[in-house]
């Protein structure tokens, strides 16, 4: 009778916690960051599209954000699916990444873009309750002041990716450590690919740092395969064998984004001294990039791959890597894309 008893209450206790956690996931929500850094700053857009705020030698560059809120079921959807066809026995994260327009678009410019708060808050919304949510958009916005968006270029700076990867790290439960353990690294007169996208003198004119961070007193080992891409960059049409090289590399001019792993066109393997068993995979686009070297110290193996070059079946690869967290980590355009959205799911059956 007792142990009826005592099961009968672990099934309370469980249905409770369930509970909870359906609630808490439905009622998460953005806050949408209010502009204090230049609200008032001139701002004008370029033949091209791009939105150019302020001026040389400050000037920065964006690029609008125009997805309805309605086109977050891509995402959505995409997550079921990850859900359903992987099982319950992985960790499956979202960690959505915003636009520089989310923190400095001044307010005059506020009706030429939509809402990406608006875009996170309906996939937060309807999102799997077992899919555990990164809230990059909340991570980032109290450092707004601070340079986590370059001005010339269309990525997020480094520092961007360091609060990110330390929501992720939250989130894991997994220890993090903070930029005392690492190196900065000063790359000076940067100017992105946002003047290639605009060819405004302003931007040309408002060189800035490209700041990154290597992590020290922590062995681990990189390991590549690298492909090779058609002439029109369009397929696949080689791939290289594993072989181990640096995960930073020593890259100067508007090229400095691609210091993370050298690029997009490769999977990565990292495998760190930080023995917990956790094996890390991050699905992404070129924002993720900046994520991965951060968590060194927080899982033992680390995965990347890039959902526009990956070949090879994920869900074979995550269960022959014995994966336990898989990160996806989409540039909020791209989860507000049916299209893109699409390939994502095709990486489980191809």
């Amino acid at each position: 009778m007792a142990s009826k008893i005592t099961k009968y209450i672990l099934l309370v206790a469980l249905f409770v916690v369930a509970a909870f956690e359906l609630s808490a996931q439905q009622s998460h929500r953005v806050v949408e960051y209010v502009n204090t850094v230049n609200p008032k700053q001139s701002v004008r857009k370029t033949e091209t599209g791009i939105i150019i705020t302020g001026k040389a030698p400050t000037a920065r560059a964006m690029s609008g954000f125009h997805s309805k809120s309605s086109a977050a079921v891509a995402c959505v959807e995409c997550c079921s699916f990850y859900r359903s066809t992987l099982g319950e026995d992985i960790n499956i994260y979202l960690a959505a990444i915003p636009s520089a327009n989310s923190f400095y678009m001044p307010d005059a410019a506020r009706s030429w873009i939509r809402s990406e708060a608006d875009a996170l808050n309906a996939i937060y919304a309807s999102l799997d309750p077992s899919i555990k949510i990164v809230d990059v958009y909340s991570a980032l916005a109290p450092h707004a002041s601070e340079d986590i968006y370059s001005r010339t270029d269309h990525h997020w700076a480094p520092l961007g990716g360091y609060y990110a990867a330390q929501a992720l790290a939250e989130v894991a439960g997994l220890p993090f450590n903070d930029l005392m353990h690492y190196e900065r690294v000063e790359v000076p007169k940067y100017v992105g690919s946002m003047y290639s996208f605009s060819k405004d003198d302003a931007v040309l004119n408002s060189p800035e740092t490209f700041v990154y961070f290597k992590p020290q007193n922590i062995d681990y080992t990189t390991t590549y395969i690298t492909f090779t891409l058609s002439a029109d960059r369009k397929s696949i049409v080689g791939e290289s064998r594993p072989k181990e090289g640096v995960f930073f590399h020593n890259l100067k001019g508007g090229g400095a984004y691609c210091t993370f792993m050298g690029g997009d066109t490769k999977i990565t393997q990292v495998r760190t001294a930080t023995k917990n068993g956790r094996r890390m995979l991050i699905v992404k686009d070129s924002f993720g990039n900046a994520i991965p070297g951060y968590l060194f110290y927080t899982f033992e193996e680390i995965h990347v791959v890039d959902f526009r070059y990956f070949n090879k079946n994920l869900k074979k690869y995550i269960e022959d890597n014995g994966i336990t967290d898989l990160v996806l980590a989409p540039h909020i355009s791209f989860a507000c894309s049916s299209s893109v959205m699409s390939k994502y799911k095709r990486l489980l059956t191809r």
